[in-house]
């Protein structure tokens, strides 16, 4: 019997584990440090929008450049420290507090069982995903490992995806995408010919929307069901 796809790709905030088990002991780092949080959510969305295309770009600038040049700008700071800080309070300050944090519930069975079905699976996240994984104790379930920043764009444009299938060596048409964003992992994953899958909330009237995802689930052993049935 033919199987609906070649390979399963996740993203990672969110979707391998519940945001809220990272929210809470984040809370007093929040406080601290509003200001810079801000600063790279506003700058985020800039890169993420159509006004990103008119963004001045040096050469040799990197993802990581430019999203330190509008935060320094929004701050009213050097970038170059603002981009040092930001190195080391958010993306590797933040990596220790996933030694604590527990994945969803049947997501190492359902790795495990997808796994020795044959399929090929993957990572793509927004932030560096390797310390994350190594903290979650997921290593060892994947075929390939991938940040949008590294790509030089985040999701939902479609740079980041079109590596995933490279590295994969899989058709858009044969690879599922797992995220837990609409705006940036539904859409993202659609408009390049993959399906998708959305976790979403069980709680009722706070149901996430669900876009045009391909399947909604609340829980991974539902997920893994659809994607072996």
């Amino acid at each position: 019997m033919s199987r609906k796809f070649d390979g399963v790709a996740f993203d990672l905030d969110g979707t391998l584990y519940p945001n809220y088990r990272f929210y809470l002991p984040l809370i007093p780092f929040i406080v601290r440090e509003h200001r810079l949080l801000m600063a790279l959510g506003k700058a985020r969305d800039i890169l993420r929008s159509p006004r990103q295309e008119s963004l001045q770009k040096n050469p040799g600038d990197t993802f990581y450049d430019i999203q330190a040049r509008i935060m320094g700008e929004l701050l009213r700071m050097d970038r170059q420290i603002v981009k040092e800080k930001t190195e080391s309070l958010i993306y590797r300050g933040w990596e220790p507090l996933f030694k604590t944090i527990k994945p969803y519930p049947e997501l190492r069975e359902t790795l495990q069982t997808l796994r020795s079905a044959g399929l090929k699976l993957g990572v793509l996240s927004d932030f560096p995903p390797e310390a994350k994984l190594a903290n979650l104790n997921l290593n060892g379930y994947w075929d390939a490992v991938l940040c949008s920043e590294r790509a030089g764009a985040l999701k939902p444009d479609p740079a980041p995806f079109l590596e995933l299938l490279k590295k994969l060596e899989i058709s858009a048409d044969r690879l599922l995408y797992v995220g837990n964003s609409v705006a940036y992992d539904i859409i993202g994953a659609k408009n390049i010919g993959m399906k998708a899958a959305l976790v979403s909330f069980p709680f009722g009237k706070y149901r996430l929307k669900t876009g045009n995802a391909d399947f909604v689930f609340s829980n991974y052993r539902a997920l893994c069901d659809y994607i072996l049935d």
